[in-house]
């Protein structure tokens, strides 16, 4: 399944620069002209990666992340940042608000894919290494004292989520629509009063008895 990409430029010819070298790597690629097109894209799918410019008018890069990083729906996306060259303050409030890496503009574009390429290694590292963690447990029963107020579709959504799948992958392996998908996430959050992906994660590995 092809990786999908959401580019995020005001400048139309960059924009779209960038987008076709990207779908010739293969990537699912989608193209925002400004941070508040973003988040109405984001509203409808969720990408695997966001590539973002800082300076854009109205809603800025680093607004753009905050609102991305303040949402457990889209809190765990790796976004890189475009910027220009020796903008320094942008590199450090970039840092402080979560992104993953810069592209200090022009680039070229095997330098792009080669931090793109870097990022999902990443995380396929913490996808196995969850996946590790959960061992032989996953073959166990389901403890209900710690789980009992989960559906059956949460918790199997759940388990999906402690080893590393995103929601295109749940949906995928399940077979129901990403936005069910994201649907159970937000609820599971709810019921158990968490706060993200990753203590999703953690509550499921915590969850399950030890040998």
């Amino acid at each position: 399944m092809a990786k999908r990409l959401l580019v995020v430029d005001d400048e139309p010819n960059l924009l779209r620069a960038v987008a076709a070298c990207l779908r010739l790597e293969g990537y699912d690629v989608s193209t925002a002209r400004s941070g508040r097109d973003a988040l109405v894209s984001l509203t409808e799918s969720l990408p695997d990666l966001i590539i973002s410019d800082v300076r854009m008018p109205g809603m800025d890069g680093h607004t753009l992340v905050h609102r991305i990083r303040s949402s457990p729906r889209t809190a765990l996306i790796p976004v890189i940042f475009l910027t220009a060259k020796d903008q320094k303050e942008d590199r450090v409030e970039g840092f402080r608000t979560g992104v993953d890496a810069y592209i200090t503009k022009p680039f070229e574009p095997d330098e792009l894919l080669a931090v793109i390429l870097a990022i999902f290694n990443r995380v396929e590292r913490t996808r196995a290494e969850f996946s590790r963690m959960l061992g032989a447990a996953e073959a166990l029963p389901s403890p209900r004292h710690y789980l009992e107020d989960l559906t059956d579709a949460e918790l199997k959504i759940a388990e999906a989520v402690a080893r590393g799948f995103s929601n295109k992958e749940i949906a995928a392996e399940l077979d129901i629509s990403v936005r069910t998908v994201e649907n159970h996430v937000s609820h599971i959050l709810a019921k158990k009063g968490l706060s993200n992906r990753v203590e999703i994660a953690r509550f499921i590995l915590e969850a399950r008895p030890s040998d």
